[in-house]
């Protein structure tokens, strides 16, 4: 006859003691994961204040600080030129009155632009373009080019109280300056743009 062994029945109190034990052990993890994470960021941030600081201290620039820039203070005078297509492109003629005007300008403060001809190159075409330098209220008008040259002397008599500088025109007149081209058109544009400056004041 066979005997069956009964299994003791479990105790109770030794079964509550491990649950406990677990849980408060996977408490302490929990915690202990919470501080590391604190820890490492902690560090980091104190590694990255050292680094900044470093940085800082070691990239010292022996070089003297640059004096701010001072901005031009111009007067209340407009000079502005018309030419070809073409601008001021280098080793032109264009060019050549243009750093006659600068020129002035470093003098007398007046400020300076010019306005090329797109298109056609006549004086029919040339127009447009001249009013339109009219129309922004320029007080010393320059024109450079065949076409250019003649829309200007066909309009400065409507403008008396605009200045016109005319490069190779074939004369003066009351409000029109004649500058010739050639080796002083440089200088003699410059004089001519102080001038015409110097007289509205």
């Amino acid at each position: 006859m066979r005997q069956v062994s009964q299994a003791r029945p479990a105790q109770p109190g030794r079964e509550g003691r491990a649950t406990v034990l677990g849980r408060a052990a996977a408490a302490w993890l929990r915690a202990l994961r919470g501080r590391t994470i604190a820890w490492t960021a902690g560090g980091l941030a104190v590694a990255a204040a050292l680094l900044v600081t470093a940085v800082l201290l070691f990239s010292h620039d022996d070089r003297p600080p640059i004096p701010a820039t001072r901005a031009r203070a111009y007067t209340d005078v407009d000079a502005c030129l018309l030419t070809g297509e073409r601008g001021i492109t280098a080793g032109s003629t264009a060019a050549a009155v243009w750093q006659g005007m600068q020129d002035a300008s470093l003098k007398t403060h007046a400020r300076v632009s010019y306005e090329p001809v797109t298109g056609e190159q006549s004086t029919g075409n040339a127009r447009p373009f001249l009013n339109g330098l009219l129309q922004r209220s320029c007080d010393v008008v320059l024109a450079v080019g065949e076409p250019e040259v003649a829309a200007a002397e066909e309009t400065a008599g409507r403008y008396e109280k605009v200045d016109f500088v005319l490069v190779g025109a074939a004369r003066a007149g009351a409000n029109v300056s004649r500058v010739a081209t050639g080796d002083g058109l440089r200088a003699g544009v410059a004089h001519a743009v102080e001038d015409a400056v110097a007289g509205r004041h």
